[in-house]
């Protein structure tokens, strides 16, 4: 295989999955009923984006990392003791009573 056949698969299966993560993202915008909820996710249990140091979906390295989220029903992070934002630390959340 010539070396320039190798860089067009290459660069065509980075596009490939570059747009299956935007299809992911947008299924999931469009649902409508999902929210990113912060410092709730379990050890290697994230969906994705854990901040500095991780890549995505599974790399949260401890339970509560406050910079990894998990999608969970809209309007139910809170009440579960997420966040909507990141934050430092992992504390275990504590649900809101009400």
């Amino acid at each position: 295989m010539t070396n320039s056949l190798k860089l067009s698969l290459a660069a065509s299966a980075v596009l490939a999955l570059a747009a299956g993560n935007a299809l992911t993202g947008t299924a999931v915008a469009a649902e409508g009923a999902k929210e990113k909820c912060y410092g709730v996710a379990l050890k290697g249990k994230n969906d994705c984006a854990a901040g500095p140091g991780t890549s995505c979906a599974g790399t949260s390295t401890v339970d509560y990392q406050g910079n990894a989220w998990k999608y969970v029903a809209k309007g139910s992070c809170e009440k579960m003791g997420g966040t909507l934002t990141a934050h430092k630390g992992n504390a275990k959340p504590a649900p809101k009573k009400g």
